[in-house]
């Protein structure tokens, strides 16, 4: 199954190549005259040698360096254009697949599936983007035309011939042990480099945790320990492929010699003239000058290849989403019915059989227990997590049947952990939005009651904030967080512990705008611990090991709590005066 998954990604990779096929024809026609125009170099010095300096002949010369001008400087200008084209190739391709590859990876990432292509998914496809564009491509275009030089070479004497193949045999093997011997090494680098940048980034966002528990030097010394196993396996990658790249560049440079060692001999016994000598030495320099390139540039081209089995591997788990039918603006009416969840990558539900209708107007608070569920009732209403059965219906829309970018315009979620981009406060709220909404933005910081407390902000809605920013108190990042679930007036909204870093005032903004909420025929779920956080809900829903121990009016269910607890209570003590 893995395997079928992996060749559909596959499949979609060539399908985004196959779109730059025309462009392909055109660089392999351009590297055919490049490579004929090759021939310019070993004619003139086969011409100097054997015609111009025999006849003396000053017009000969002239003629001859002005046509090889001319030719060289059409070979530089088609050399130039190839390129081009392959850096514009790299760049469509590229451009093609980054929403594909971007959105792949974040929903991998969320439902924790293929996370280790997940997390090298941009850096995979940026590595296939350089082999595009890179030399060692482009030497794979003049590959094939090697043995026009070959031939050329046996058309001088059939001893150079056989010396030149003898030696392009020697560096093919050289290459395929390049091959071989480098690939689990720069695979180490890569991964170890990787943990090592990843392990540094979450120190970093965790700085101020870092400073404040005096972890300084035991998180530098953890970092340094990935950094030099990093460092390590890229010493060890680099020192393989050197050892490959020295050894070819020095044989050729010997193959080369010994060529002219065996012209000179050819000529000494008047078997060869001095002119095709050195032209003889020239072609073989051109012959296996793409091989050498590729052998040169063979870190480039191993990880291009492992970009694009990891990318294949991504896109295969994680296909793209299917286009659905736009449905109109939903009233809020929210129905479960039967969810069960089966969390991405365990085996045991997280809820079972969790089933509810709520109306328009209402404030379900969801209480229980750390671990019964809440947060994953969370993911489940704003579709992050789909339901292994049964069904969350929107006005009677199940959620899959929304995009997910449409869904979240009319389900708002403020999770546990609110996180901020960089950016401004305004375009925080308005979700990143290239052109945000002023109007709906204030509108939303309002309904939030966040907005007196963001104008008192050094530059109000415009003030700038990052992930890692200290300018805020945790209490103004959940009050902008809850501005942020509000924006676009959504009929849904989902709360995930809204007051856990509130002070009084929060606390008492929260439930102004939970009732705000409700009067306008909102729906609003609150997962919460803390008995102020459900003070303006009218309905309860306590989950206990992931199923519905008690649904129904606040009141009602609170008051069927306490007596199951008396009554537990007082069973407890019985049980304990027998004993």
């Amino acid at each position: 199954m893995s395997d079928e998954m992996t060749a559909k990604g596959r499949a979609e990779l060539r399908e985004a190549r196959r779109e730059s096929r025309a462009l392909y024809w055109v660089v392999g026609i351009f590297s055919f005259f490049v490579n004929l125009l090759m021939l310019t170099g070993p004619l003139y010095m086969l011409n100097v040698y054997d015609r111009v300096l025999s006849s003396r002949s000053f017009e000969t010369l002239m003629t001859l360096s002005v046509l090889v001008a001319f030719l060289y400087g059409m070979m530089g200008i088609l050399d130039f254009v190839r390129g081009r084209v392959m850096a514009r190739v790299g760049a469509r391709f590229q451009a093609r697949m980054d929403r594909r590859v971007f959105g792949a990876a974040l929903q991998a990432t969320t439902l924790n599936r293929a996370p280790k292509e997940a997390a090298t998914g941009l850096r995979d496809l940026e590595a296939v983007q350089r082999l595009i564009t890179s030399p060692a491509l482009m030497a794979v275009f003049d590959l094939p035309w090697a043995p026009l030089f070959f031939l050329g070479i046996f058309i001088f004497h059939p001893l150079l011939g056989l010396l030149a193949v003898v030696g392009a045999a020697i560096l093919l093997i050289i290459a395929i042990l390049n091959q071989f011997t480098t690939r689990k090494s720069l695979e180490a680098a890569n991964a170890a480099s990787f943990a090592s940048e990843q392990l540094g980034a979450q120190i970093r966002n965790e700085s101020e945790m870092v400073h404040s528990l005096g972890m300084r030097n035991a998180a530098f010394d953890r970092w340094q320990v990935a950094r030099g196993a990093s460092l390590d396996a890229t010493i060890k990658s680099a020192d393989t492929a050197g050892t490959f790249t020295a050894s070819t560049k020095s044989f050729r440079l010997f193959l080369q010699s010994a060529m002219l060692g065996v012209g000179a001999y050819l000529v000494l016994t008047d078997q060869l003239s001095p002119g095709a000598m050195i032209a003889g030495s020239i072609l073989l320099g051109r012959a296996l000058a793409p091989l050498e390139m590729i052998v040169g540039q063979w870190p480039v081209f191993q990880r291009g290849r492992e970009g694009w089995r990891k990318l294949s591997v991504l896109l295969g788990h994680i296909p793209p989403e299917a286009p659905r039918t736009a449905l109109p603006q939903p009233k809020a009416r929210l129905v479960a019915e039967q969810v069960t969840v089966v969390p991405p990558g365990e085996q045991q539900a997280a809820l079972r059989l969790i089933s509810f209708d709520i109306k328009p107007g209402q404030a379900v608070g969801v209480i229980g227990t750390s671990g019964a569920g809440k947060s994953t009732l969370a993911r489940v209403l704003t579709g992050v997590w789909r339901p292994a059965a049964g069904k969350v219906r929107l006005d009677g829309a199940a959620l899959d049947q929304y995009d997910p970018d449409v869904l979240g315009q009319h389900i708002g979620y403020l999770p546990q952990r609110v996180q901020l981009f960089d950016g401004t406060i305004k375009e925080n709220i308005a979700r990143m939005s290239m052109t945000p909404d002023d109007a709906a933005v204030v509108a939303a910081a309002q309904k939030a009651a966040a907005h007196d407390m963001i104008l008192n902000l050094p530059d109000g809605y415009d003030t700038r904030v990052s992930a890692s920013t200290g300018r805020l108190s945790g209490g103004q990042i959940q009050r902008i967080g809850l501005a942020r679930a509000m924006y676009g007036d959504p009929v849904v909204l989902v709360l995930d512990e809204p007051n856990s870093n509130l002070d009084n005032d929060g606390s008492i903004a929260l439930n102004k705008a939970i009732k705000t909420l409700k009067s306008e025929g909102k729906i609003v779920f609150i997962m919460a611990h803390r008995p102020a956080a459900i003070q303006e809900c009218d309905t309860l829903l306590v989950i206990e090991n992931g199923a519905r121990r008690a649904f129904g009016p606040k009141d009602d269910v609170l008051a069927e709590m306490v007596k199951n607890h008396s009554e537990i209570k007082r069973n407890a003590g019985k049980a304990g005066g027998v004993q």
